[in-house]
């Protein structure tokens, strides 16, 4: 069975291809979008994965596992949004898009081994249904935070935290699923 390390590699690898894939068609045009509409682009994605688990079955053929694909690339889209400079233009090149991808995909990585190593990979012993509730409330977090407005917290890590567990998270979910490996 491959590491965490190893999973986290193959599932970013794949995520990043899909990613780079629609914005060969699409362009940048996820840079028009807000911080909190990505956020309520991952609530979609997150609220239909839980409605499936509950419901026990789905009308819309699309798998599951993508919609942990898509939440792993939206909190992406978020991560850049937040640090690329307020400047940037909308319309990136395909080689600025990898370089910024591959820089959050990294920072991410760094921190979901350092957090694995604190847990001792306690997510291995989750359900995936918790892990899905987990992701929606870190979304209920950050659009309480989003509605505070900018520095307005007080004891909160602020939203890039979120987003970057979200992502650790829908990698979990997709290990406990079988992908990845």
């Amino acid at each position: 069975m491959p590491s965490t390390p190893d999973h986290y590699d193959l599932l970013l690898a794949r995520c990043r291809k899909l990613f780079l894939a629609k914005t060969h068609d699409y362009g940048t045009a996820w840079r028009i979008l807000r911080l909190p509409s990505v956020t309520d682009q991952i609530f979609i994605k997150a609220n239909r994965i839980r409605t499936i688990q509950e419901v026990g079955n789905q009308q819309i053929a699309d798998d599951v596992n993508d919609e942990f694909v898509a939440i792993i690339n939206y909190c992406l889209i978020a991560l850049m949004q937040l640090h690329l400079p307020a400047n940037t233009p909308q319309d990136l090149s395909a080689d600025a898009v990898a370089a910024a991808y591959d820089h959050e995909a990294a920072e991410n990585r760094r921190l979901l081994l350092a957090k694995n190593h604190d847990y001792g990979e306690a997510w291995r012993q989750m359900r995936v249904e918790s892990i899905t509730d987990l992701i929606l409330m870190k979304l209920h977090r950050i659009k309480q935070l989003e509605n505070l407005g900018p520095g307005a917290a007080q004891v909160s890590e602020g939203v890039e935290g979120g987003y970057r567990d979200m992502l650790n998270y829908a990698v979990f979910a997709l290990i406990l699923r079988g992908e990845g490996g």
